[in-house]
């Protein structure tokens, strides 16, 4: 199984407004995206300097289905906003293993 977590600092201007329409536009590709076998959104509590405003997990069978997903055109209109209303963003992808 492929993971895929992102994590995103939003821009003060609107943030409340843009991370509840992000989060909900992230959640709406599961339905769309048929290689992402799961997604998880989550909008930070916290608060503090060093966490990120929102957290994106998801699943893939294989690599070839996260490649599709990114250049999926769904994915890709969600990924145009999330760089609108952001100012940095952060990336891991692995390969999970069961033990």
């Amino acid at each position: 199984m492929i993971v895929h977590i992102v994590m995103f600092k939003f821009k003060v201007e609107n943030r409340v407004k843009n991370l509840k329409m992000v989060e909900e536009r992230l959640n709406s590709l599961v339905e769309k995206i048929d290689v992402l076998k799961f997604m998880e959104v989550g909008v930070d509590f916290n608060g503090s300097e060093r966490a990120f405003d929102l957290s994106l997990y998801s699943t893939f069978e294989t690599i070839e289905d996260l490649k599709a997903y990114d250049v999926h055109e769904e994915h890709l209109e969600v990924v145009k906003l999330i760089k609108e209303v952001t100012t940095e963003s952060k990336v891991v992808d692995y390969v999970r293993t069961l033990v």
